[in-house]
């Protein structure tokens, strides 16, 4: 395996990292309840994908304190 013949600055590597970053995730509206979501996935509020109900959402029901 080759070996550096000289030392690399710290700006030279800092140089070359500057494109590693991370790229955010695109968000898109959901066509029947306007929530952001990711693409091509079931929304996970409303539960539609391409129109059409997928998956359905139970709703947590908030307990109530009994005294």
């Amino acid at each position: 395996m080759a070996l550096p013949k000289r030392r690399h600055s710290k700006t030279r590597g800092r140089k070359r990292r500057t494109h590693w970053k991370i790229a955010s995730t695109n968000l898109i509206k959901c066509p029947q309840c306007k929530e952001l979501k990711l693409a091509h996935r079931v929304c996970p509020v409303c539960g539609y994908y391409k129109g059409k109900q997928a998956v359905e959402i139970k709703v947590k029901e908030k307990k109530k304190r009994g005294t």
